[in-house]
C-alpha cells in the first residue's frame, strides 16, 4: 500500500479533531486532512489546493515549537494526529516528536516517514540518492531504549515505511533531557550502519491489517471521554496487541547502532 492511501485511511480511523503536520513539502498529505489543520514548512512549494481547514506557517519547526501559543493556529485545540516529515536527519526526526509529543494529548498519534530505507546509500546523512530517507531509522532505536512506554508500530507501506507511535505521554522529559547523549549516538559519518532489520523489513506489519486494528475504535473511545493516560493505556496496550502482535522492546534496541 501506498504511504498516501495508508495515511488517508488512518485520517479515517483516528478521526482527528485537529491535525499537524511538520514538513508538508507539496502539500499531498496535507491535503488529506479534513479537521482544523496546521503544516509547518520553511520551504513548501504547493502542487495541491488545501482547504480553508488548513493554516500554513513558512517557518522551521524550531520556530515553531519556540512559539509562545504553538496551539494557537489550531484555535488552541491538541493535535489528535500528526505527521513528521521535515529535515530527513535523525536528530532533527527525535526533536520534532519532542516537541509534537509536548503538544498532544495522551490519545494523539504520531506518524514518522521515511522509516525503511532501502539501501545504505538511501539512508546517508549526506544525500547522494535521488530517493532518500536519510537515517531517520534511528529513532525507532532510540525510542525503544528511552521510551519503552510508548506503542511503536512499523508499518510496510510503500516506498520507505511508516512509524506510528502511541500511548503518548506530553509530561515525560527523557528524551529532552538526554538529547546530548542521544547526539553523540546518532550522528556519525557515512555509511551507516544500518541494521539488517530495518532494511529487510524484519517485523514489519502490513498497511491492510493496521487500518482493520479494533485499537482505533478503543483509542476514540479513551479520547472522547476524556480518559487519563495513567487508566487507559493498558486498554490502549492490549487492543494493539490482540490485533497486532507484541512489540518487543528488545528488539527494536537493535534498531539504535551502539
Amino acid at each position: 500500500m501506498e504511504y498516501l492511501e495508508f495515511l488517508k485511511g488512518l485520517h479515517e480511523a483516528v478521526r482527528p479533531r485537529a491535525y499537524l503536520e511538520i514538513g508538508l513539502r507539496h502539500g499531498d498529505s496535507l491535503a488529506l486532512a479534513g479537521c482544523p489543520a496546521l503544516g509547518v514548512d520553511p520551504a513548501y512549494k504547493l502542487r495541491v489546493e488545501l482547504g480553508e481547514n488548513v493554516q500554513l506557517l513558512r517557518e522551521t519547526s524550531d520556530e515553531y515549537f519556540w512559539r509562545p501559543k504553538p496551539l494557537k493556529p489550531l484555535g488552541g485545540a491538541r493535535p489528535d494526529m500528526a505527521f513528521i516529515d521535515g529535515m530527513h536527519l535523525a536528530e532533527f526526526a527525535l526533536r520534532d516528536f519532542i516537541g509534537v509529543e509536548r503538544l498532544s494529548p495522551w490519545t494523539g498519534v504520531i506518524v514518522f516517514d521515511d522509516i525503511l530505507p532501502r539501501t545504505v546509500e538511501e539512508a546517508n546523512r549526506d544525500r547522494r540518492t535521488r530517493a532518500w530517507t536519510g537515517d531517520v531509522y534511528k529513532v525507532l532505536g532510540i525510542l525503544a531504549r528511552h521510551r519503552p512506554d510508548l506503542i511503536c508500530l512499523r508499518v510496510g507501506t510503500q516506498p520507505t515505511g511508516l512509524l506510528l507511535v502511541l500511548g503518548l505521554d506530553p509530561s515525560n522529559r527523557a528524551l529532552t533531557l538526554r538529547q546530548d547523549l542521544l547526539l553523540e549516538q546518532m550522528v556519525v559519518p557515512d555509511p551507516q550502519d544500518v541494521p539488517a532489520d530495518v532494511i529487510e523489513r524484519r517485523g514489519v506489519l502490513e498497511p491492510e491489517a493496521v487500518l482493520a486494528s479494533r485499537a482505533w475504535p478503543v483509542l476514540r473511545d479513551l479520547r472522547d471521554q476524556g480518559t487519563s493516560r495513567r487508566a487507559g493505556i493498558r486498554d490502549l496496550r492490549r487492543a494493539v496487541h490482540k490485533d497486532l502482535g507484541r512489540v518487543s522492546p528488545s528488539a527494536l534496541r537493535r534498531l539504535l547502532p551502539a
